[in-house]
C-alpha cells in the first residue's frame, strides 16, 4: 500500500476518534448521573488511547493528522444542542451516542473491507477501534 494511501487511512481513524471525542464532551456537559458520565469519561479515554497510537503510526510516516474541520465540529455541536434541547434524559443522549457510534462501526468496517493490504498494526488499530465502538455501543444500551 502506498503512502498516501496509508495516510489516508489514518486520517479517517483520526477523525472517527475526535469525532467520538467531540461528542462526549459537548453531551457530557448535559448529563447530570454519576454513572452515565463515568462511562463516558471512559470512552472519551478510549478514543483517545486510539488517538494516541494513530498520532505515534504518523510519525513513523514522518506525517501529521490532518486535524478535524471546524465545519465538522460545529455540525456535531449544533447537532447535540439541538437535540438535546428539549430532552436531555439519559435514555435520549444515549440514542444519540449509539447512532453516532454505528456511523463510526460503518465507516470502520468500510475502511477494513476496501484496504485488504493495510499495514498490520493499522488494521489492529482499526480493528481495536471497532470493537471498542461496538462495546460501547453495548454499554449505551443500558442507559437507553
Amino acid at each position: 500500500m502506498d503512502k498516501n494511501s496509508i495516510i489516508a487511512v489514518l486520517d479517517e481513524i483520526h477523525k472517527g476518534a475526535k469525532m467520538g471525542m467531540d461528542s462526549i464532551s459537548y453531551v457530557s456537559q448535559k448529563v447530570g448521573d454519576v454513572n452515565f458520565k463515568d462511562n463516558l469519561s471512559y470512552q472519551y479515554n478510549q478514543y483517545n488511547d486510539i488517538l494516541d497510537r494513530v498520532n505515534d503510526v504518523y510519525q513513523k510516516y514522518g506525517d501529521i493528522p490532518n486535524d478535524s474541520n471546524l465545519k465538522d465540529k460545529m455540525m456535531v455541536w449544533t447537532g447535540i444542542q439541538m437535540n438535546t434541547m428539549n430532552d436531555k434524559s439519559n435514555s435520549h443522549i444515549a440514542d444519540i451516542l449509539i447512532q453516532g457510534t454505528n456511523m463510526g462501526i460503518i465507516e470502520g468496517r468500510k475502511i477494513l473491507n476496501h484496504n485488504p493490504n493495510v499495514d498490520v498494526e493499522i488494521r489492529q488499530i482499526l480493528n481495536d477501534f471497532v470493537k471498542m465502538q461496538e462495546n460501547n455501543v453495548e454499554k449505551l444500551k443500558t442507559f437507553l
